[in-house]
């Protein structure tokens, strides 16, 4: 009964701490980018509060892991000043007991978190937050999309992802490294997980080519099914380059560039960083947590607190350059996000082992 209220009081104080270090660090960071970019926001008051609301979303991605740290340093700062660490040590709990709520509550939080990226508004904020900014209401559209299906070169001149629309369609097919038919159109929908491409003309070469060979034969096609399964976002984020993916439009784009023997680092680096690198908060907790100490005689605890605070800063900065070079492919997601999670990991691991029954 005694272990669960000193679990349960423990983890009150860092629930608060939590709570008021995210608010703060979000408010600021949107507070500061609203006033910067206010001039150049529409005029209208919903768009605004639009725009406040998936920034908000955007600097959560950014901040909230880091909050975490700050706030289980905050709180092991607020009980040392009161005494009641001592305390706690004193009816006989160990350090593992004391660290219990800590790494329990920030494990459950980052899971949370992950699972928020399965909500594409937290997921896309910066994005959605840029093209309000870029009074692109409606999503940007992405010209000069090419890539390849099966046997199949496509070209889209225009496509709008959020319309499921696309527009000045070239389609080519090769077979046997021949060019044997091309489809011409100007408007193609998505429908039920096929591109509807509408009012085609076919254009079919014959095989052998010369002098007595029948030419080129043009048909005209209503509606043709094509390109099953690539949806227009996955589409648009794939091959733009972007890095803002639901958890679940990561995996079917993992399993779409599969199918297609396309390379799938950035996907998957992406991945990296949405599941993997958050863990990287209850490891972190762990390592400062055993070299707090248990009263102000033994160490200044302002010191103390301002180099754990620049050490937790170090490390999360680094794990951000890190994600960046994943990103841009110059490094593999394994080396740049898992491998560092893991070292972390062992490191706490060993951490705990030592240090953790005393």
């Amino acid at each position: 009964m005694v272990g669960i209220l000193a679990f349960k009081n423990i983890s009150i104080l860092y629930l608060k701490y939590v709570g008021i270090i995210v608010i703060a660090l979000v408010l600021f960071f949107v507070g500061f980018d609203v006033m910067n970019n206010l001039s150049g926001l529409p005029d209208s008051a919903n768009l605004r509060l639009l725009y406040s609301l998936f920034r908000s979303y955007y600097a959560l991605d950014i901040l909230f892991p880091i909050s975490l740290i700050f706030a289980m340093i905050a709180t092991k700062v607020a009980m040392i000043r009161s005494n009641s660490l001592v305390a706690y040590y004193s009816l006989g709990y160990s350090k593992a007991d004391v660290l219990r709520p800590f790494t329990f509550l920030s494990t459950f939080l980052v899971i949370v978190y992950i699972l928020l990226h399965m909500y594409a508004p937290f997921a896309k904020g910066k994005e959605y937050s840029d093209n309000i900014f870029s009074n692109k209401i409606n999503g940007a559209p992405t010209q000069d999309l090419f890539f390849t299906y099966e046997d199949y070169y496509v070209y889209f001149k225009t496509l709008h992802p959020l319309q499921q629309r696309a527009r000045e369609i070239r389609i080519f097919n090769i077979k046997n490294n021949d060019l044997s038919e091309v489809i011409v159109a100007k408007e193609a929908v998505y429908i039920d997980d096929y591109w509807i491409v509408k009012d085609a003309q076919k254009l079919y070469k014959p095989h052998n080519i010369g002098l007595k060979s029948e030419g080129i034969s043009i048909s005209e096609k209503e509606d043709l099914k094509l390109l099953k399964g690539f949806k227009p976002n996955i589409l648009d984020q794939v091959y733009e380059g972007s890095s803002s993916y639901t958890i679940g439009d990561a995996f079917e784009a993992m399993e779409l560039l599969d199918e297609q023997n396309v390379n799938t680092d950035k996907v998957k680096s992406v991945l990296y960083k949405t599941i993997v690198y958050p863990f990287f908060v209850p490891f972190l907790v762990i390592i400062i947590f055993f070299f707090v100490p248990i009263s102000p005689r033994f160490l200044n605890v302002s010191l103390f607190s301002f180099g754990a605070l620049l050490i937790s800063l170090l490390i999360w900065g680094m794990f951000f350059a890190l994600i960046q070079l994943a990103n841009a492919k110059t490094i593999s997601g394994e080396i740049g996000i898992v491998l560092p999670v893991f070292i972390l990991g062992f490191i706490s691991f060993i951490v705990w082992y030592k240090k953790g029954t005393s």
